[in-house]
């Protein structure tokens, strides 16, 4: 079995063929359910999207600790694969802040999963996509927003210094709300960071939000050429700061986007429905994007950082590359550090057209998966796989997954995990 949504409706690229041969399960749950201020908890349906969820808290003052960056996200997404932004260097990864999940098993029994109730099945629902059972709503934490945050621009000129810099903030013991980067090239970054607030200066507030203005991402880079620099970003904006321009994936699907006039006049047409691009792209175009387009996150140890800015120059050599810190928790599961306590991790993303000659998308991702493995790093599975099962199990510990898809029954009522998101997969 699996979920009747249809792939083209997913933010992923992959269109999930094996969906033509598994039974689909329609499960239309889209709702906010409940928001519990005392408690400090949203209970929230799995097709909840990462919009309207925010939208939502923010009229009523609160907001998701890890707030995912695209609005289309869906909270069955970020559970049953993963989500990080820039305050998981605090809160961790997306299902570091879920309390509980309400499923669905095998045998049409309902189950509720709690860290103290049924651990072994809370703690495998991550990155299972779906094959332990069917996601109903879930529990997550809430907290307190403020209306702006306080973003300050800090741009390097050597790999060392920004190294130096980004540990630093990652890993400060009184650390800022958020941190991200972008790197524009192997010796050119900008550092952010930046903290919420209710007491903005008026003379350096910027709603780059509204549709007129520059793509993010080319925002930031000018700071590279004027300098350290800081302003005041309505919340709502700074969360979905990337959305606009799908961070800088609208420049291949319409380069002349960011141009001032077409903003002016057809900014506010931006951006187009990733499911819309999905559902009317053409065979030729499906197969020249994969051919030709590097989508990936890959998620390695921050003392491992350097070494990889350099493997990723010399194999695929993409700009910008966004730079993430979160702490990986020490929890049972599919994804935990090698150590027996939480470890600094930084999300890698890259995306877009690589500009190595002589690129092969076969070959040169499964180059990146095998140093994300022996870095002890993993590779987010929205993306294409060309892992074998083997390499699979290597990168993602599957002994508590194991363990709940004998005990729950799910072998013949679910696919492996690896047959949904495995491109070698005998699905």
């Amino acid at each position: 079995m699996c979920t009747g949504r249809p792939g083209w409706l997913t933010m992923s690229l992959r269109l999930g063929q094996y969906k033509k041969k598994l039974h689909q399960i329609y499960l239309p749950l889209m709702d906010v359910l409940d928001i519990d201020t005392s408690r400090q908890i949203v209970r929230v349906e799995p097709l909840v999207t990462m919009g309207q969820l925010s939208a939502t808290l923010l009229s009523q003052g609160w907001t998701l600790p890890v707030v995912p960056e695209l609005d289309d996200l869906t909270v069955g997404g970020l559970i049953n694969g993963t989500g990080v932004e820039t305050s998981s260097h605090i809160y961790g990864l997306f299902q570091h802040i879920c309390v509980s999940y309400e499923l669905i098993l095998s045998d049409g029994s309902v189950v509720t999963c709690t860290k103290d109730n049924e651990p072994d099945l809370f703690y495998s629902v991550p990155w299972a996509h779906g094959t332990l059972g069917f996601l109903l709503s879930a529990e997550i934490r809430i907290i307190p927003a403020k209306k702006f945050v306080h973003l300050q621009y800090t741009p390097t000129y050597t790999l060392d210094d920004f190294i130096k810099k980004f540990t630093y903030e990652s890993t400060r013991k009184d650390p800022h709300q958020f941190v991200e980067a972008l790197a524009f090239g192997p010796d050119r970054s900008v550092l952010m960071v930046a903290d919420m607030t209710d007491q903005p200066d008026p003379k350096k507030i910027n709603k780059i939000g509204h549709y007129y203005k520059p793509w993010f991402y080319k925002h930031v880079e000018t700071f590279l050429r004027k300098g350290p620099s800081e302003e005041y970003i309505p919340l709502q904006d700074y969360f979905h700061r990337h959305t606009r321009s799908l961070f800088w994936q609208l420049q291949y699907i319409i380069p002349f986007g960011n141009n001032q006039l077409f903003r002016y006049f057809l900014g506010w047409l931006m951006p187009p429905k990733v499911s819309l691009l999905k559902l009317t792209q053409g065979e030729t175009i499906r197969k020249l994007y994969e051919e030709h387009q590097f989508i990936q996150d890959l998620m390695i140890p921050l003392n491992s950082l350097k070494e990889a800015i350099g493997v990723l120059h010399d194999t695929v050599k993409i700009y910008p590359i966004w730079l993430c810190p979160f702490l990986l928790h020490a929890d049972p599961g599919m994804v935990h550090p090698q150590q027996d306590s939480g470890q600094m991790y930084v999300d890698v993303g890259l995306y877009g057209e690589p500009q190595v000659m002589g690129y092969q998308a076969a070959r040169d991702t499964r180059k990146m998966e095998a140093y994300c493995r022996k870095t002890g790093g993993f590779q987010m599975l929205y993306a294409d796989s060309y892992m074998t099962k083997d390499e699979f199990c290597e990168m993602f510990d599957h002994q508590l997954y194991d363990k709940m898809r004998e005990q729950l029954n799910c072998k013949s009522a679910f696919p492996h995990v690896y047959d949904k998101v495995g491109r070698k997969t005998l699905l």
